[in-house]
């Protein structure tokens, strides 16, 4: 009789604990007016979704540039896994996460940086912001509204977690950024053409050259530029977390940006560890990223 309940206890445990994690669901997708056509997205979904009417914080999940994909953070990053074991620690409330696809097409011949376009043809900024994040909003069961929103992103998406959060200080209550892609003034000249024609020949223009490459579409979006015209008090508005390796070529413009935040006067989280600009970084790295946005957020 002993034999048989503690059987029955331990299939119990053992079904408990096979429940408690979270789901992925690629191939989401949002039709956008402004793109003329279907954006995919991943969705995470935290342990015990739908067992309830209970509402979630959410977390935008920017995936990087180069051959970078929506999926990227789950198959390489082991996102839920991380996840899970954040929210069953209770380190972080359970939240929704959401990664939109930062691709133009499948060729990808150029980044969009999750920026509009200069020329105005393909506008990835104002789709987020327009329609993605409200289409979310009403189609999941997120919590509308600042106060529960954050965003996190490697590389080209921590570009764009930080340029959201200086561009609009009242959208997320937190930012993180792993290895963000920013470049200096510097280092954008000296990029060879094919480079720099792929990352930012749409964002700014493309066939530019030297100091060319430095005209207004650039000084728009570059967040080393826009931290220097966006007022500290609505800076003040986003937490920042920035975390970038001692060895990856982005480090040098993290630490310059990290050293603008603190001649403003700008609180923020600055982390420089030992590694380079690839996934065992950005494994490691997520944990903290997540616990840094996740405590900030109002359930």
């Amino acid at each position: 009789m002993l034999r048989a309940i503690l059987i029955v206890v331990a299939g119990l445990f053992v079904s408990a604990n096979a429940f408690a994690a979270g789901v992925v669901k690629e191939g989401q997708v949002m039709a956008s007016r402004i793109l003329g056509k279907n954006v995919e997205f991943t969705l995470y979904l935290p342990p015990g979704y739908g067992s309830d009417e209970r509402r979630y914080p959410v977390i935008y999940l920017m995936h990087g540039g180069g051959d970078g994909k929506n999926q990227d953070w789950y198959r390489y990053g082991n996102a839920n896994l991380i996840f899970d074991k954040l929210i069953e620690s209770g380190e972080v409330p359970p939240f929704i996460a959401v990664t939109p696809e930062g691709r133009r097409d499948e060729e990808n011949k150029f980044n969009t940086y999750y920026m509009n376009d200069a020329d105005g043809k393909y506008l990835w900024q104002d789709m987020f912001v327009k329609e993605f994040i409200p289409h979310v909003e009403g189609s999941f069961p997120v919590i509308a509204g600042k106060k529960s929103r954050g965003i996190l992103g490697l590389s080209m998406g921590g570009y764009a977690a930080m340029a959201y959060a200086l561009k609009y200080p009242d959208l997320f209550a937190g930012a993180a950024a792993l290895s963000a892609a920013f470049r200096t003034d510097q280092q954008i000249v000296a990029m060879d053409q094919a480079g720099y024609d792929r990352r930012y020949g749409k964002a700014w223009g493309e066939g530019l050259s030297g100091t060319d490459r430095l005209n207004q579409p650039y000084y728009a979006n570059s967040v080393l530029d826009l931290v220097d015209k966006t007022p500290p008090d609505a800076i003040r508005k986003t937490e920042l977390f920035i975390d970038c390796g001692s060895s990856d070529s982005f480090f040098v413009g993290n630490a310059e940006l990290t050293v603008k935040l603190q001649k403003l006067g700008v609180p923020h989280r600055f982390m420089a560890r030992e590694g380079g600009h690839d996934w065992t970084y950005w494994r490691s790295g997520l944990p903290e990223a997540t616990r840094f946005i996740g405590k900030l957020l109002h359930q």
